[in-house]
């Protein structure tokens, strides 16, 4: 059946058959990491891992409250003057993803009062993270976005923000990769899903997840006065989005007449864009007709027009749906149905713009600059210059077309390390400032940074002679060399009109 031609936006429907496997994760690429913790456990049929393959900061804290998942036990937490502390995760290229972070409190610093802080994921602002309402009633808080990934790696990352009062922390992380029909109406080059509301309509038992859900996704409950349930034996269904089967053994469906009403979800949103799909399937009784026909809108906006719905199952979705508050589903049967409208499950994510990337190139040079200092800043993980609040200490960026690295301030921070030649593939620099540390080695060559204006190098340990090449940075205006134990001559090319030198004070071996 197409579309209706009456819709505001544009929609897919697809229903044709698949077999749901109930493979495990783990052969699906899944990685689940137990934060805070030193040792593997099984949890929910899941292997987790402990975390520390994946970050070099923060501390881990162990929590003894009771009938707690094995999973929640322990967490990471971090230095809250940290402008973001990240997991470095290993990805394929191209591949979509569903990323879930979990947070349980626990009390771990004595504070009772949990902290609120930022997630990102690489140069993206993920959400705010807020635990209260979940640590009043003893339960842990989920998180869960969709992406396609662009590099070999994806940052999930934990960050302050002007709420941050004490140490941000994380309990637990998932990667797993996706199926390539998962969400695949949406564009992942300039977009990803954040979970919204993900329910099985008319299910009052425990959340459905993994192994019923082979992503482990969670599909939670929703009773309702309208509610039934069924043993459906569906073992094909007609979804890209490849949901459960179980979620059709329960739905809703008036007790009378042809009309059902929902509140769904039963949050307000925020006024944005969303991804929703809705599901449904005939669920027949002796004596009734093999099919079902019906009408869907969504606040009063018409969102499909007369579905035939059968016992296969159907799906309706729209990829970019604005909603805003509280959101009304209405249900109607059509005039040549005979029985009432019916619906089992439906999934709301909203729609989260991409907040782009550092260049690579940089990206490169920033992360060999790291691995040559014995105590890098805390915070340089994850993208270095996104989101440009909690870009990497010292590190100040240019946000065009191309994110670029055009300033490295480090002066002072008694940083030991040495000079990579990598620095110069940061050919936006036009500033770099690495005085006052104990940086050693020797000067590498500088050529390619031909926008540099300004180097300062004064008071480390540099040793070696001084680089001609130095003379050939076509822009240097400002060259601070001075306390070092550099020797050997000073280049003639650095003595040359429009160029503030220091060099001698403190490098006694000079020559003029």
């Amino acid at each position: 059946m197409a579309p209706s031609t009456s819709l505001p936006l544009f929609f897919f429907f697809f229903s044709t058959l698949f077999f749901i496997s109930q493979s495990q994760i783990t052969a699906r690429n899944g990685l689940m990491i137990n934060c805070g913790s030193s040792r593997s456990i099984v949890s929910n049929g899941l292997s987790w891992t402990p975390d520390s393959s994946y970050i070099t900061t923060g501390s881990s804290a162990s929590l003894k409250r009771p009938n707690t998942d094995p999973v929640f036990s322990t967490l990471r937490y971090f230095n809250e003057t940290a402008r973001k502390s990240c997991f470095v995760l290993p990805v394929l290229r191209g591949i979509r993803y569903l990323v879930r972070t979990a947070y349980f409190y626990g009390g771990f610093d004595g504070r009772n009062v949990p902290p609120v802080f930022d997630q990102i994921v690489d140069g993206t602002f993920w959400s705010t993270v807020n635990t209260s309402k979940d640590y009043a009633m003893n339960r842990p808080s989920f998180y869960e976005l969709i992406l396609a990934a662009t590099r070999k790696t994806i940052s999930v990352c934990v960050a302050r923000n002007k709420k941050t009062t004490t140490y941000p922390f994380i309990s637990a992380i998932q990667l797993i990769r996706l199926e390539g029909s998962v969400y695949n109406s949406t564009d992942f080059g300039k977009h990803a899903l954040s979970t919204v509301a993900r329910h099985a309509f008319g299910y009052g038992g425990k959340t459905i997840r993994f192994p019923d859900d082979q992503f482990d996704r969670f599909w939670d409950q929703f009773p309702d006065n309208q509610s039934f349930s069924t043993t459906s034996n569906v073992s094909v269904t007609g979804f890209w989005n490849m949901p459960p089967s179980k979620v059709f053994d329960t739905g809703l469906t008036p007790k009378e007449g042809k009309k059902l009403e929902l509140q769904w979800p039963s949050v307000a949103l925020q006024n944005s864009s969303y991804y929703i799909a809705l599901y449904f399937r005939h669920h027949q009784v002796p004596g009734s007709p093999p099919w079902r026909a019906l009408s869907v809108s969504v606040n009063n906006v018409e969102f499909y027009r007369n579905l035939n719905v059968t016992p296969g199952g159907e799906v309706v979705f729209a990829t970019r749906w604005p909603l805003f508050n509280f959101t009304r589903i209405s249900l109607s049967a059509s005039a040549q149905s005979a029985v009432g409208p019916v619906i089992n499950a439906g999934e709301l994510l909203q729609i989260v713009n991409l907040g782009g990337r550092t260049l690579t190139r940089d990206v490169i040079a920033l992360e060999a600059l790291k691995r040559s200092m014995l105590t890098p800043p805390l915070d340089w993980n994850g993208d270095p210059c996104l989101p440009q609040e909690n870009s990497w200490t010292g590190v100040t960026c240019y946000e065009g077309s191309r994110v670029r690295v055009v300033r490295l301030n480090l002066t002072g921070m008694g940083i030991s390390g040495s000079l990579p030649p990598l620095i110069a593939k940061m050919s936006a620099l036009d500033e770099i400032w690495l005085g006052y540390n104990k940086f050693s080695g020797t000067i590498p060559d500088l050529r390619p940074l031909k926008r540099l204006k300004i180097l300062h190098l004064e008071n480390n340990e540099l040793n070696g002679t001084i680089p001609s090449t130095l003379g050939m940075v076509q822009n240097l205006r400002e060259l601070y060399l001075q306390n070092n134990n550099l020797t050997g001559k000073i280049p003639a090319n650095l003595r040359k009109a429009g160029l503030h030198l220091q060099i001698s004070p403190g490098n006694p071996l000079l020559r003029r």
